[in-house]
């Protein structure tokens, strides 16, 4: 099968099995590199034999949503081991993808570098502005920027030029509304986004958890909860899994559901440890149950990791008109005005 794969030119090659016994069927699936051989991913699914179209759609989301970052991962992987020279725009972006993981004010940058080369590329990318664009956005809301106002100028003039390239994109379109929610403030627009984005591609990560943080963002923490719990499912461990949890956390102060959003912000912690958003989660929702060492110990942490922060330039970031109780919370716990 290998030889063939490789005379027809394709990378991967998904295989499977099925065996069925005593009303119940085991679906084993592998992802090989069609170039080399090697397992990429492995799978067994086990499940009771009742109704099998209802079978065969809960076992393609789960083969899709496991096979789709171990996919970028590969990719990003070929992309890193190529001399430069030979980089093609789709090489730009997977390097950038490499940066965005990272979180970091020096990743953003280069994210931002990469994707103009891209665009340079191809000018018609449109889901690399849209990830420049969201970087500009971040640098905002996390304190990054030392331009404030060219960063947001920048975000949103890459939001419509990446929608004016592919607006159809579930991706670019995930990210846009991030763009719009954020930096726009449009939250109908974004919600419009968020939804297309996830019709179109019900097995992206990133379109749903997009989709929590839009829905958050509007006000709407309980379909904020929903959208965050299906991109664990879509991808439990992807690399932007930080930003989901910190998502949850930040909904669960708004239900005042306290204690959650301490899990959801330590989760957020395990899988980034510098990420200034989760401690500003755990401050607030500690404060509100009154447990005043901890909250010291996270205030510190939001203070260390984000200098100059006070309750007011963090409202004027963005974002933040919905997070009544959130800020109620910081208040408590004694950071600065």
């Amino acid at each position: 099968m290998l030889r063939k794969s490789g005379r027809l030119g394709v990378r991967y090659v998904l295989e499977g099995a099925v065996r069925k016994s005593s009303g119940k069927v085991r679906i084993t699936g592998q992802l090989i590199d069609a170039a080399t051989g090697a397992h990429i991913w492995a799978d067994r699914f086990e499940r009771e034999l009742t109704d099998v179209f209802a079978l065969q759609d809960e076992v393609t989301v789960a083969v899709v949503s496991a096979i789709q970052p171990e996919l970028l991962r590969k990719e990003i992987a070929l992309a890193t081991r190529r001399r430069p020279e030979n980089l093609t725009a789709y090489d730009y972006y997977l390097r950038a993808m490499q940066q965005y993981y990272l979180s970091t004010r020096e990743g953003f940058a280069e994210v931002i570098r990469l994707a103009h080369r891209a665009l340079e590329l191809d000018p018609r990318f449109g889901l690399v502005a849209a990830l420049a664009g969201v970087c500009h956005a971040r640098n905002v809301l996390v304190g990054h920027a030392v331009d404030p106002q060219f960063e947001r100028k920048e975000a949103v003039r890459l939001l419509r030029l990446a929608l004016s390239r592919d607006d159809g994109d579930p991706d670019t379109l995930a990210l846009a509304g991030i763009i719009s929610a954020y930096m726009v403030g449009d939250n109908e627009s974004a919600i419009e986004m968020a939804d297309r984005a996830v019709a179109l591609n019900p097995n992206s990560f990133l379109a749903w958890g997009c989709r929590g943080q839009v829905y958050r963002v509007a006000g709407l923490p309980e379909e904020a909860l929903r959208s965050f719990e299906r991109a664990i499912r879509m991808s439990p461990v992807d690399p932007l899994l930080h930003l989901t949890f910190f998502g949850m956390a930040h909904a669960f102060i708004e239900l005042r559901r306290f204690e959650e959003a301490i899990v959801a912000g330590k989760r957020a912690l395990r899988q980034n440890p510098s990420y200034p958003g989760a401690y500003r989660c755990l401050a607030s929702a500690l404060a509100h149950l009154g447990r005043d060492l901890e909250v010291r110990e996270a205030a510190a942490r939001v203070l260390e990791l984000d200098p100059g922060f006070t309750i007011s330039a963090w409202i004027a970031r963005g974002g933040q008109s919905s997070a009544k109780l959130v800020i109620e919370g910081l208040r408590k716990a004694g950071l600065p005005e």
